[in-house]
């Protein structure tokens, strides 16, 4: 390895639209340089790495939980399988119900630091949620801005002229002062922003520990031949998520499967779905479902739910399974 690689830790609270940015990053990197992007997610089967395999970045996923648990053996496990990759560049982004202090200090750390030059940090903000209790309350939504050396209100087409102020009073009062904050919209935002230095190390950042652990945190899980689907739960941080993986011969109706999406409430719904239609990335955040159609071929179905208490998961399941074509 010839030089430290620049990396940058993109964090933000659920449907804040962080892989929505990454994904534009990816697509607007300098076409001579080969980008690489570790994932976390809360849930266990793993849809955002899903939904970055057409953008020809280098590709690692850590599942099953906040950074603050993940931060030890599967992610420094993932992290030096992609610097042995020699990328130009890393991007990390944790899970947004976690604490990304945590994976500052292992990138930081006497292990990494050699090989790694740590780069600004991005939060996504969804400027609508400042004015909601239940998001400026929450620890880790206020953590996360906090060590964020760059902040992006992102989903500024949705947002009333009340939204956008208090995202500008928000901003101002920021002691010390950000190195940047801007408005984006579907997270539209310049590579350029990626060589900012950083302000903040996260040494006095002192994040309330909620740790969940797992004894099966695998970032893939593989079907076995007599199985159809398998289903992965999680809970922590006052969040319930169920995920499922379907076998690449199932394939889903379209129709019904957005009929069911849109009606499902759920905070966060994420998929990359087999359908009759084709393949196809299924994403909804506050209310909102965005359809994106892919080109994978030959891939396994998933989909994760995640709420603020669990819902009827059986019943869920038998639904998407009635989906089958």
């Amino acid at each position: 390895m010839s030089q430290r690689i620049p990396t940058n830790i993109i964090t933000g609270f659920l449907g804040a639209g962080k892989t929505t940015a990454i994904l534009n990053l990816l697509q607007n990197k300098p076409a001579h340089e080969n980008w690489a992007v570790l994932v976390n997610e809360f849930g266990e089967v793993g849809i955002d790495g899903a939904m970055m395999l057409e953008s020809g970045a280098m590709i690692k996923e850590v599942a099953g939980g906040c950074m603050c648990c993940t931060a030890g053996v599967p992610t420094s496990v993932a992290l030096t399988a992609l610097l042995r990759l020699n990328p130009d560049r890393l991007l990390i982004e944790p899970t947004g119900l976690g604490h990304p202090h945590k994976i500052l200090a292992l990138l930081q750390s006497a292990q990494f630091n050699p090989y790694i030059e740590v780069k600004a940090t991005l939060a996504l903000l969804d400027p609508r949620h400042l004015s909601q209790e239940k998001y400026v309350s929450n620890a880790n939504f206020n953590d996360q801005l906090a060590m964020a050396d760059i902040v992006v209100a992102n989903k500024q087409d949705l947002c009333t002229p009340s939204d956008i102020e208090a995202f500008e009073a928000w901003s101002a009062a920021q002691a010390p002062a950000k190195r940047a904050t801007l408005f984006a919209t579907n997270g539209d935002i310049e590579p350029a922003l990626l060589e900012y230095t950083p302000i903040n190390d996260g040494s006095a950042i002192e994040a309330e520990a909620h740790h969940h652990h797992h004894a099966d945190m695998e970032p893939q899980f593989q079907l076995a031949p007599d199985q159809i689907y398998v289903r992965k739960e999680n809970r922590g941080q006052g969040h319930f998520s169920c995920g499922w993986i379907f076998g690449a011969e199932k394939t889903f109706r379209f129709d019904g499967l957005m009929g069911m999406l849109n009606r499902l409430d759920a905070e966060r719904i994420k998929g990359v779905m087999n359908t009759e239609q084709g393949c196809f990335a299924f994403n909804k955040a506050s209310g909102v479902l965005s359809i994106n159609a892919l080109t994978l071929e030959g891939f396994e179905s998933r989909i994760e739910v995640i709420h603020s208490q669990a819902l009827d998961w059986d019943t869920l399941e038998q639904n998407l399974c009635q989906l089958f074509e």
